[in-house]
């Protein structure tokens, strides 16, 4: 209120009160049972009974307040019902907060008559009542109309690809990533670009990390390139790539990041078919950069870490044709991945393409190998670039990459993630699991992925439910938690080829998050729908009884898994997708139809217009295939 209006109002009041030569006024007035009824999270029914001469009043009602001592210049609801017990529906309060409350009664020219004051205390908001005020995430998945640098802070999860996430000690996640753009936006605005939230749904951007690749990278590159005989490259062309993002736990941030060499090793020209000159191209680099406050989004780079190496000779780089896969480098260093143990070793995982992921510890205050060849040829076992922890067959150029490892105390496990084949459309996600960091690395088959076996199981896969186009591309993953033990999948996604008019619908790159949750033996799947923050109130069976959409992740390469329907029926029968009985066990959420066994979550249903929370499911079979499902009516 206008301080000016509330000066004229006192003093009228004052004036007001003080005339006491009429006695149908305020003194003829009585306020009691003043009472409150029916509380809930964000609302109350107030009550109370007006005696004596109410013809006189002329506004009546509550004033309220979270400090005690309420008057009428706090806030206020007035009463327009006419009778000796009046009522209102108090609501907008705040959930776990106590309020202060008086009745009021303001008799014609003259000042306020006040009840005694009470107080309650609003409750807790439980999860049904966020679950029914819920709203779905309305940013469109078809970003080109956003996708340009002059509209990145409308961006959100648009232009994502290869993130890592991490939450840091201010309660924000932070996210970087990849160079790679939809229409090559990020293009001359440096690199390793970052952004944060606060519920893994609303994304703020906060600009590139990195303005320029670091001097580092060309002096190492040219001192190898002295040793081995070959002319200097004066202007490397550069590659950014998937960076990944640890919070230490000491008040510090370490970033390890992938910087390419797209140049030929013979003659040093950029990587081109007409530049072809009969070898291959030069090597990766590994390096490292530390902040204490990823919310200043500065990092203060420190320099070299590893790079590609190989087995073979310094100067076997040979190539007879782009057709040539028999690569000269053994150990790609791009894709890192970086894992504390349970007892507080550092260690480094990377790999891509070549001949598979490999470890090595780290020095835990430096974040450097403990111990490194000065050549990265001829390499041994005992040459420091890794110990060997997956391969996809023997080849010297197999399609797995993107390794990210984690340690969940809740299971004992090591669990390493990769990505499996092209990453346009045919990208999936594997994992196998260990007890030990460097392998070796078991599928839920018991085969054994250290010694070149398929990982199975597919935790990810191209999918599509009914009424969209649905996604491929699903792979590369960031894998993290929340500190509660709630764990959570990080990846790109890409429209695929066939949607109608967008120009490149493959190169759409959206970010998804995913919630993963853990089977009854220690396996993780990954919710089929991307993480909302959907409340998550109790399912019990009648939720239950329905139609569904399944979907098996059965392996294919480049072809989407399409849903089919399921009913589950109030009889217990399932028809349709899956055949027999099905039972709920609603204190593990586990949903069990036919001969499988599903987790059950709240999430939001992407694909309906509007947007809505649905109930969905995730799973795996005995061979590690795995099933996805939502609740649709």
């Amino acid at each position: 209120m206008n301080k000016i209006k509330i000066v004229v109002l006192l003093c009228c009041m004052f004036v007001y009160a003080c005339n006491d030569d009429d006695d149908t006024g305020a003194r003829a007035l009585s306020i009691q049972d003043i009472g409150y009824a029916n509380l809930t999270y964000d609302g109350v029914t107030l009550s109370f009974s007006l005696s004596g001469n109410i013809q006189h009043v002329t506004k009546k009602g509550f004033c309220y307040s979270t400090e005690p001592e309420v008057d009428i210049y706090d806030q206020t609801v007035e009463v327009k019902l006419q009778g000796d017990v009046l009522k209102v529906e108090l609501t907008g309060l705040l959930p776990k907060t106590t309020y202060f409350v008086k009745a009021f009664a303001l008799p014609y020219n003259e000042g306020p008559v006040y009840s005694a004051e009470i107080s309650f205390t609003t409750p807790s908001q439980t999860e049904e009542d966020k679950l029914a005020n819920y709203v779905a995430p309305e940013y469109n998945d078809n970003y080109t109309s956003i996708a340009g640098w002059s509209d990145r802070n409308q961006w959100n999860l648009a232009n994502v690809h290869d993130p890592t996430v991490m939450k840091a000690d201010d309660g924000y996640y932070y996210m970087y990533q990849t160079d790679a753009s939809y229409g090559n936006a990020h293009n001359g605005h440096g690199h390793f670009h970052a952004r944060r939230s606060e519920d893994l749904v609303n994304w703020e951007y906060l600009g590139a990390t990195m303005s320029v690749a670091p001097d580092w990278v060309k002096t190492k590159l040219n001192e190898y390139r002295s040793i081995q005989g070959l002319p200097h490259i004066d202007s490397p062309s550069y590659g950014f790539w998937a960076p990944v993002v640890r919070n230490l736990g000491n008040g510090k941030y370490r970033m390890y990041y992938s910087i390419i060499i797209d140049n030929y090793i013979k003659t040093g020209a950029i990587n081109s078919v007409a530049n072809f000159d009969n070898s291959w191209t030069e090597r990766a680099f590994i390096g490292m950069a530390e902040t204490s406050d990823p919310s200043s989004n500065i990092w203060e780079d420190k320099g070299f870490v590893i790079c590609s190496s190989s087995d073979k000779g310094m100067n076997e780089w040979e190539r007879s044709s782009l057709s040539n896969w028999n690569s000269y480098f053994k150990y790609n260093a791009i894709d890192p991945s970086y894992t504390i143990t349970k007892e507080g070793e550092h260690w480094l995982t990377y790999g891509s393409w070549h001949s598979g992921i490999v470890t090595l510890q780290v020095d835990a205050i430096t974040g450097k190998p403990l111990s490194l060849s000065d050549t990265p040829w001829s390499i041994t076992d005992q040459s420091g670039y890794g110990t060997l922890i997956q391969k996809r067959g023997n080849s010297r150029w197999q399609g797995s990459e993107a390794p990210e490892v984690i340690y969940n105390p809740a299971t004992g496990f090591y669990y390493l993630f990769v990505a499996y084949d092209e990453l346009s459309i045919a990208y999936n996600t594997r994992v196998a699991r260990s007890t030990n960091i460097n392998g070796p690395y078991i599928g839920i088959d018991g085969k054994n992925v250290t010694e070149g076996s398929t990982i199975m199981p597919i935790i990810t896969h191209p999918y599509r439910f009914a009424n969209s186009y649905g996604w491929v591309g699903i792979s590369h993953c960031s894998v993290f938690d929340d500190g509660a033990g709630n764990w959570f999948y990080a990846s790109q996604a890409r429209f695929p080829s066939d949607v109608p008019n967008i120009n490149a619908p493959n190169a759409i790159m959206m970010g998804h998050i995913r919630s993963i949750q853990w089977t009854e033996d220690g396996w993780p799947v990954v919710m089929p729908e991307r993480y909302g923050a959907v409340p998550q109130a109790d399912i019990n069976e009648e939720d239950l009884i329905g139609t569904w959409e399944n979907i098996f992740l059965k392996y294919q390469y480049q072809v989407q898994q399409t849903s089919t329907s399921l009913v589950l029926s109030a009889d217990k029968k399932a028809s349709g997708a899956i055949v027999g009985n099905w039972s709920y066990d609603a204190s593990k959420r586990i949903l069990t139809i036919g001969s499988y066994k599903v987790i059950l979550q709240r999430e939001v249903d992407w694909e309906s217009n509007p947007r809505v929370h649905t109930i969905v499911y995730a799973g795996l079979t005995s061979t590690g295939v795995s099933i996805w499902g939502k609740k649709v009516n």
